[in-house]
């Protein structure tokens, strides 16, 4: 075990709702991604925000802790999906992450869906990216056996 950094480089120009800028990861598994204030707030394609970065990592994070869950109950899952969806709002103090919801869906043998909701529960409480957002933001999660 250990301990890992993880680093990315944000550069950004101009104005907050003009302007524009970018992220990418150290590691070069992927190339530069465009941040805009309208990529963020309306969703148009074309630009990434920082909370879908965080719903990546949230999802990525996830399914590999519940992955570990399962094997600790002495199953392996054949398959897990995982959508982290992360609400964005800006309101009258000003703008801010508010919730994040994880659906997992997996195919689990020997896994009933009462249990995988159980494991998918306790996921969400022990995964590391929760565990950062937790008391700042709402989590929920969804489970689904199929």
């Amino acid at each position: 075990m250990g301990v890992g950094i993880s680093r990315a480089t944000a550069q950004w120009s101009g104005t907050l709702f003009e302007g524009k800028g970018s992220v990418k990861p150290e590691s070069g598994v992927f190339g530069e991604l465009p941040l805009t204030w309208e990529g963020r707030t309306d969703r148009p394609g074309g630009s990434t925000s920082p909370e879908e970065l965080i719903a990546s990592a949230h999802a990525g994070c996830f399914s590999m802790a519940l992955s570990n869950i399962i094997a600790k109950e002495g199953s392996e899952a054949e398959s897990l999906e995982v959508t982290a969806s992360v609400t964005f709002e800006v309101g009258d103090a000003g703008p801010r992450i508010s919730a994040v919801h994880l659906d997992a869906t997996g195919t689990v043998p020997g896994i009933d869906q009462a249990k995988f909701e159980e494991l998918v529960d306790k996921a969400k409480d022990g995964c590391p990216v929760s565990k950062a957002l937790a008391g700042n933001v709402e989590l929920s999660a969804g489970a689904t056996l199929s």
